[in-house]
């Protein structure tokens, strides 16, 4: 058995409409997303930058990158997690969110924990 330090950091995202900051005349489509960051791995590790991929229906892409994640550089220790909220905006009703953390472990390494793909989406709504 090895007493290698496991880096492992799951992250799981929810989205939700906002239709009072959204303005369908004006294609502005507006989404709060929740996540939930968890370290799975065996070594303490610290968010220190984000990188996302926000795209649209027609496929225009913005690209947020910066450190932390609202303002904190949470550092998580093995079985903890840490969740915050966020939001945006996108030119069409429907469109997609993906990226990855930029973390390091307690001992120095650096690793990237991949944001899976999640979809950004206007209910429909029946007339």
């Amino acid at each position: 058995m090895s007493d290698s330090p496991v880096y492992s950091v799951l992250v799981h995202a929810e989205a939700f409409y906002l239709p009072e900051q959204s303005d369908e005349v004006a294609d502005r489509y507006a989404f709060a997303y929740r996540i939930t960051i968890t370290n799975t791995g065996t070594a303490a590790a610290q968010l220190l930058s984000r990188h996302w991929v926000i795209r649209d229906m027609e496929d225009h892409v913005q690209e947020v990158q910066g450190e932390g994640v609202v303002g904190e550089q949470p550092v998580l220790e093995p079985g903890q997690h840490f969740e915050y909220m966020s939001s945006a905006s996108i030119a069409t009703p429907i469109g997609s969110m993906q990226g990855n953390y930029r973390m390091q472990a307690a001992d120095g390494s650096q690793f990237d924990a991949e944001i899976p793909s999640f979809v950004l989406a206007m209910p429909r709504t029946l007339h």
